[in-house]
This record gives C-alpha cells, structure tokens and sequence, in this order.
C-alpha cells in the first residue's frame, strides 16, 4: 500500500511539472487536408494560403497542410493547384490556441480558362463537400468513423467507436465481430500492419487498449481487395492513430467506475504480489530458484521432500475488505513543430492506467443422458490492472513522410473462484477453490514511409511485435463430502489429494510461459495509368511476415506419501486450505510433489506468409469505378512438439477480387463484389497441448490435422447518402465456406473431463442481409434542436448452414459455430452545435450463437441472445478545455446463459433446457473529468 501510495504521489508531481511547463499559445492554426473530389485521393503539393496575403503552406506527401501564427478571427484561404479549379473557403473561424480542421476537396478545371474560374464556399458547406467525396470514394464495400466523428462522440475507446458501426458489435467490451462471425474469422491491422492477437489462446485483438483520442480513422473493410490480408471473411478493421497532432497540447484524463454486484462488496483473493496493481509481477508466484527443472523431480524421497518444502505454502486466501471502484489515469501529450521550409516534426506520447476488481456468480451445470453430472455455484473473484503507453513520431520533408508508431500494453489479472455444490458423477458435495494469475504483455513498433516521385507513390513499413503470456502457479483444490451426508455436520469436508501420481484438476500446481514474435513488412507502389480519358492506377506490392511461438508447461501436484510403507496419515485431509501443505505436513505419511508433465506442454511453432499483388484502379464512362486485381499468398505453418508426429504445412491461394461502383447520382452508389479469401489455423488450435480448465470443468487440446478454410464472398449495396454525416444503405452478401473451422465437444468424454477441440466441417453456406440508415430529424422540424438529434440503426440477418456430412454431429441442420443469425444495433444521439453537450443512447441485441459444437449423444452449446442498453452523456466545461464524462452499461443486466436446446424452441426455456452457465455482470458506470492544456 505504501509503495502505491509514492508511486501516485511522484505521478501527481510529474503531471503538475509537466503542465507547469506547458506554453500556452496565443494564436491559432488552420489545419486540415486537400484530396481528389473525383477520386477521394490526397493531393501533394497544393498551395493553400490566407487570401490577400502571402502566409500560407503547402500539402505534404499525406495530403495535409497548416498555416500557423494567426491572430483570433475570421479567415478567407485560398486553395490553388495545377490543373485544378482554384477553390475559396471563407468564414474560417480561427481562435488562440486552437487549430481550426478544414479538410477541402477540390475539382478537375474544365474547358474554361483555370485562371477565371473560382469556386466559393463557407468552410461549413466544404466540410459537407468533403464528407460526401470521402464516403463516396471507398474502392471497397466498408463502414468507417473518421476523426471528426469521433471527437463530436463520447466514446473513450477504440471499442466504443466501433459500436457505432454497421454489422458489427464488440464482445467483453474490446473484441470485434463483424457480420456475425467468430472472432478467428476477422482481422486487424493498427497503422498498416497486422496486428498480433492480444489473446494468444485464441485470434482476437483487444480494442479497448487504443485511447480513442489517439485515432486518426477506423475503417471495416467488408470486402477484400488484393492489397488487404487475405486472411479474414468477416472484415478486416483498419486502425490508425494519428501522428501529427492538430495542436500542441496536454490532456489529462481522471475516470472511476462502479459496478453494482462488485463494488463496495466483499472481495477475496489469494496474497497479492506487491506490484500486483502496477500489473507487473514480482517473482513470488515463480517456482523458487534451484527447484528441479522439467523432469528432474526424481524418485529419490528425500530430493522430492526438498523440492515440495521449497515452495511457499500459498494456498491461503483472504478477505480483502469492499471492492474499491475501478480507476482510470491517462496522461497525454502531443506536440508539432513546423520549420520556415514547411518541413514538420509531430508527437504523441499517451500513458494509461487501469486497475479494476470484480465479482461474478456463476451457475455452472453439465449433464449427459437428461441426468446432471454435476451443478455448481461459483463466486468468482477477479482484480485486473492495466498499465499501457503509445508514442508516434513522425517528420514530414517535401514529398516524404517517414514516421515510427509504437504502443505497448501489460495487463496482470488474478481470478479466484470458491465453487460450492454437488457432484453427481462421484456421488460427492464439492468445496472447490482456484487460483489463476494470468500476466499478459504486448508490444508493437511500426516504421513507415510514404514518398511521391515523379507521380509515383511509393509506400512502405516494417513492424515487431512481441506478446507475452504467463500462467504462474495456477492452483486447484477440492474437499469432498458424500451426498448421503448432506446436512450431516458431523460428516465433515475432506480434501481430495490424489495418491500414486498427480492431477491437474485436484491439489495441482501449473505453470506455463507463451512468446510470440512477429516481423513483417510491406511495400507498395502506386503508378498512374491512362485508360479511356480518365484516371485509372495500378498498385504493386509485397506483403512478408514471419511468426515465432513458443510455449512449455509444467504441471504439479502434491499427492497423498505411502513411500516405504508409512501409512498416509488420514487427518491431514481435514485440514483447511491455509494449513493442509503447511511444510510440518510435508513428510513421510504426508504429502509430496509429484510431477505429471507431458512431452506435449510443450511446442515450438513458426509460419512464414510470402505475399505479392497487383491491383488496377479503373474509372470508364464517367460514371464506373472498378479496382480488380490478384493477391497470390505462400504460407508455411510449422509446429513441433515432442512424442507428437507435428504440423509441416504449405499453402499456396491465388485470391482474386473485384470491388465495382456505379455513380446512380452525386448522392447514391451502387456497388457490387467479388472476393476470394482464407482463414488459417491458429497456433494454438493446432497444438497437441492439453489444459484443463476449472472454469468449465473441461479439458482443451489441439488439432494437428485441421487445414485452411477457403471462403467465397460476393456482395452487392446500394448506398444514399442525404446529407453530410447521414446514410442510408441496404446489402446482401453471400459466403461460401470450404472446411471451416469449429470448436467441438469431444465424443466420447462426460462429466468433469469433458474435451473440447476443434474440427474442420467439409463445407458452410452463409447468406445475409444488412440495413442501415443514420439521419438526422431535420425532416421533423427545422428548429436546431432536431438538426442536432441523430437517430441510427442497422441490423442484420444471417442465415448459415453447416455441411455436417462425416462429422460426429448432435444435429445434421445447424448455423456456422459462432455464427449469430441477427444483429440489431441502434441508437440515438444528441450533439449539440458547439460539440459542448454530447448524450448517446445505445441499443444492442445479437440472436443466439452456437460455443462449441456437439457430439451424437451430447447437443450443440448456444449463447442465448440478450438485450443491452447503454448511455453516454458528456458535457464540455471551461471554454472546451475540460470534459466531464458519464458513461453507463449493460442497464437491464440480463444473465448470459450457456444453454443446450433440448425442447428445440431456439431460446432457453428453464426446466426444458439443460443449462451450461449463466451469470450476470453487474451495470456498470464510469465518471471521468479530463482537461486539456492548449
């Protein structure tokens, strides 16, 4: 406590030196960037200045340009560019300390002459000019949130902001799922460069870790074109941050959370390490220097003594007193600096903090043959803290761009779980208890370069990432009592402490160590065609990435000592858990380390993707846009574990795809697609390692044998856009899935060693239909009020069909695993014309999900849909320098159920359905006040 308490003192001295320092500018900016109207790209080299002056700026190889140094007013700029109609935009209000964004799009000159020709608008009117050419303009079907939207919302995550887009929803609060699937069927790039998955158990990227401050635009690509990953059939979401900030300025962000079943309310755990809220680990948890390594435990009594007798005796919980609210710290600081040659250098440094402790109570069942196998209630327990930075550098010199984007994440979660209840199988009552601290680390650095020469665009990166995973010292424990003696307190609790060899699931001890490295780079070249009188390109490239992961396990367990005759001695399994391997009690007739490691903990794994493309963008008859092209991928998986016969596959997939757009008008498209794409085996769906898991009282092993998925995907959307910022849009889509992978119950194991695995079905059929509509009520009302009311929604329905031919299926008809058959998100949003008050009401509602996909004897497990309500309220203080944030979720708390359909109504039905688990979250609410120095 005392360490915590100096460390947020020398924080507080820290922000306050830091904004002591801080110079406040007494002038303004404007800012912003000059693109294309006809063809949404970027132009370099356009000259934009104050009109009637000679101050002014040019655009750099991004497009974007500023004109600083200017006194609080009004301006006029003119923006003028060779071959183009030279634009004014006028009414462009400039204040000290502020920059002020005036993106601007300009038009091809006709046949006038270029020098008589001006076009005039306000800098509002172009706002809206430029919001139609950048949604008007996507090659591919996508939905995306640029910067302006995401500063007039009150989202505070980059999961927030991705709520608000079409067929997509985010689960836990940081996963995505596009179009209804899993989460193994999308992918992300931050910044150009796919991203390694935050969950190495499993393909996911955590969004809440990327500060929506940070962001410069997020876009879900829906359909592939041949420069995007080829591996994905949901969406691939793009993410970048921004790297010059619009000013130079300080932020400092304060946020505490409250939850309605966890804070305030008993809270227990095992002995925290002491830099446990820092989520960085101290080292009490690792097996003690000098322990025998894997392998070496030996038979020799006394070596084994020694070794057991090493360990602390940590299985002793305790009551840590009332959960505390959570707690949110972000400090952020972003500067530019700009020389006389227009040569610019940007920065941005963000440090958050997260610390945050929860409580769920779990029903869990299982059963077989409409009789239980056992049914427990558990109290789970779980402290989470999170300590993560981002810093981007960039410098901007004539027409080049070269900028490093770094972020680094660590997150330490230790859940403990009491489980109470009974049974069936064994015939026993069960007092259950598990200890598992997980510490998670990510960190990922981009270097980038954009270039233009000679009306080539050259880009390219190179990125590393390294993430981190660590299981120390996960513990079980169980005290048994006969079900005949239920009520009996005479009959007292004995722990359950195997004898002749260990297990994982009774008085076990696993540790285990996951590193994942990747390398990747890219390079592009975008070269400018003729074809039939108007602009086409071509763009080729190269895409290259190698991955690393290693893993090993060990696993422990102490069991009951008869060596050399003794007699175990029975009255140690009446002791508590606090007391039972107490050192007294590790002896001849007590208890002793025994070791049940498997060759198969272990595994070293690498792939290698090789990856060349051609794209052509084409524009014919005024009218049609076409970009069609080719991504040729070769991919090599290899996998190594001893005593297992391994992975050593080689894949080479030819993905075409054709993304075409017909202008109906200046307001509507109508777009059509086609794409190829795959979707890999992870790593771990591949690995021959087994893990019980106590959770779910279910063991996990690999599929060596699983092969790529194959998918097809075509598309078609019309698209309306009424005004700027509004939409209206229908699609349909269709997928066809060739050897898709699931999770599946293993056949064959009941009870508490119930398997899961995974499996390719021989093929799947997906079809869909999405709307979406985003609109205003100026049409209710021309009063401002209804100019500032934004209602939204979009929903999907999706219906998929597995092909279950050869599979040890439950049912022969069913849905995709993790497929859900609808999605309804909607909402409505108030934001008023100074952006100084901001509410949103959000509506979210998936249809039900095949977890894992059954066996012949043992039915499908769904989660059950359910409703969730959210609100945000935001309101700007001190002349918009300060925001205080109100966010409120999951108000109808309704319990998330694991359920098998027995009576086939397609929703629980309690009493008909055999229940897996159900547990409710608690409504959760966070308060934040942040202030930014200018």
């Amino acid at each position: 406590m005392k360490s915590q308490l100096n460390l947020k003192k020398a924080l507080i001295t820290v922000l306050f030196v830091i904004i002591g320092v801080t110079v406040f500018a007494q002038t303004g900016k404007i800012s912003g960037k000059v693109s294309d109207k006809k063809t949404g790209e970027t132009l370099i080299g356009v000259t934009v200045k104050i009109a009637g002056t000679t101050k002014g700026s040019s655009t750099d190889v991004e497009g974007r340009y500023v004109i600083g140094g200017l006194t609080a007013g009004k301006y006029t700029i003119e923006v003028s560019y060779v071959g183009y109609t030279t634009k004014n935009i006028t009414e462009v209000d400039v204040k000290n300390g502020n920059s002020t964004p005036i993106d601007v799009v300009m038009e091809e000159g006709g046949s006038q002459k270029l020098n008589e020709v001006v076009i005039t608008a306000t800098a509002r009117q172009e706002s809206v000019n430029t919001l139609y050419a950048r949604q008007k303009n996507s090659a591919s079907i996508s939905d995306g949130i640029s910067a302006d939207q995401i500063r007039r919302s009150p989202d505070r995550s980059t999961a927030d902001v991705l709520k608000r887009v079409s067929g997509t929803t985010v689960q836990d609060n940081k996963f995505i799922i596009v179009r209804g699937l899993s989460d193994r069927y999308n992918q992300s790039t931050l910044n150009n460069a796919v991203m390694p998955s935050t969950e190495p158990d499993r393909k996911a990227f955590s969004f809440d870790l990327i500060p929506s401050n940070m962001i410069d635009n997020v876009v879900i690509n829906k359909t592939a074109s041949p420069d995007l990953p080829g591996d994905f059939a949901g969406g691939v979401v793009q993410v970048t941050t921004k790297d010059f900030p619009d000013q130079n300025f300080v932020n400092l962000n304060v946020g505490f959370g409250y939850n309605s079943q966890s804070t305030f309310k008993q809270f227990y755990g095992d002995q925290r390490g002491s830099l446990d809220f820092l989520s960085i680990p101290d080292g009490s948890r690792d097996l003690p220097a000098g322990f025998p390594k894997n392998g070496q435990l030996g038979t020799s009594l006394d070596t084994r003594l020694k070794a057991s007798r090493s360990l602390p005796n940590d299985w002793a919980y305790y009551n840590y007193g009332k959960a505390l609210p959570a707690q949110n710290l972000q400090f952020t600081i972003g500067r530019t600096y700009r020389a006389e040659n227009n040569n610019s250098f940007g920065a941005i440094f963000s440090l958050n903090y997260r610390n945050a402790e929860t409580k769920s109570f779990i029903t869990r069942q299982d059963g077989d043959n409409g009789s239980l196998a056992y049914d427990y209630n558990d109290d789970q327990n779980k402290s989470s803290s999170n300590l993560g930075g981002l810093l981007n550098l960039a410098y901007s010199f004539g027409k080049n761009k070269i900028s490093s984007k770094t972020i680094y994440n660590r997150v330490l979660e230790n859940q403990f779980i009491t489980r109470d209840g009974r049974n069936f199988d064994s015939g026993n009552l069960l007092q259950g208890y598990s200890t598992q601290v997980t510490e998670k680390s990510l960190i990922s650095t981009t270097l980038e370069g954009n270039h233009f020469l000679n009306k080539v665009k050259l880009n390219w990166n190179a990125s590393y990432s390294k993430s981190i995973k660590n299981d120390p010292d996960l513990r079980k424990m169980a005290y048994l009592k006969n079900l005949a003696d239920e009520g009996d307190p005479s009959k007292p609790y004995a722990a359950f402490v195997p004898s002749g060899s260990a297990s994982a699931s009774f008085a076990g001890k696993f540790y285990s160590s996951l590193n994942d490295d990747i390398v990747s780079g890219n390079a592009s070249a975008t070269v400018p065609l003729d074809f039939i009188d108007d602009k086409s390109t071509v763009k080729i490239g190269y895409f290259g990435q190698y991955k690393k992961r290693t893993f090993a396990a060990r696993v422990l367990g102490f069991i009951a000592n008869n060596y050399n005759g003794n007699n175990f001695d029975q009255n140690l399994l009446l002791l508590p858990i606090d007391k039972i391997f107490a050192p007294e009690n590790i002896k001849e007739g007590g208890f002793v380390l025994d070791e049940i490691t498997s060759p198969l903990d272990a595994y070293d794994a690498n792939s290698l993707t090789n990856a060349g493309y051609v794209m052509f963008d084409n524009r014919f008859l005024e009218k049609f846009r076409i970009v069609w092209g080719v991504r040729v991928e070769n991919f090599s998986q290899q996998l190594t574990a001893v005593s297992s016969k391994g992975v050593d596959k080689t894949y080479f997939n030819v993905l075409p795809s054709a993304n075409l757009t017909y202008s109906l008008t200046e307001k509507a498209n109508l777009r059509a697609s086609y794409s190829s794409t795959v979707s890999i085996p992870e790593f771990r769906e591949l690995a021959p390692f087994t893990f019980y898991d106590f959770n779910t009282s279910s063991t996990l092993v690999g599929n060596p044998n699983l092969v790529l998925t194959k998918i097809n995907n075509v598309d078609l959307r019309y698209e309306w856009y009424p005004s700027a910022g509004q939409l209206v849009s229908a699609s349909v889509f269709y997928k066809k899935f060739k050897n898709p992978i699931e999770q599946n119950i293993i056949p064959g194991t009941f009870g508490n060693n119930r398997g899961r695995s995974y499996q390719n079905a021989e093929s799947a059929d997906t079809y869909g239909v999405e709307v979406e509509f985003r609109k205003n009520l100026d049409f209710v009302s021309d009063k401002e009020w209804a100019k500032n009311l934004m209602v939204f929604s979009n929903a999907s329905y999706i219906k998929s069909s597995v092909n279950t031919n050869g599979l040890n299926s439950a049912t022969l008809d069913r849905p995709l695993q993790g497929q859900s058959p609808y999605i309804i998100n909607a909402g409505i949003q108030y934001s008023a014309m100074s952006n100084t008050l901001n509410a949103t009401l959000l509506y979210n509602r998936n249809g039900r999900r095949i977890a894992d996909v059954g066996s012949q004897g043992y039915l499908d497990i769904y989660e059950n849909s359910r409703d969730q309500i959210d609100f945000q309220i935001s309101k700007k203080l001190f002349k918009g320098n300060a925001e205080l944030k109100l966010n409120i979720n999951d108000l109808l708390n309704q319990k998330v159920v694991f359920y098998q359909d027995e009576d086939g109504s397609k929703s629980f039905t309690r009493g008909k359905d055999n229940l897996i688990s159900s547990l409710k979250t608690g409504v959760g609410s966070t308060l934040s006040f942040s202030y930014t120095f200018k």
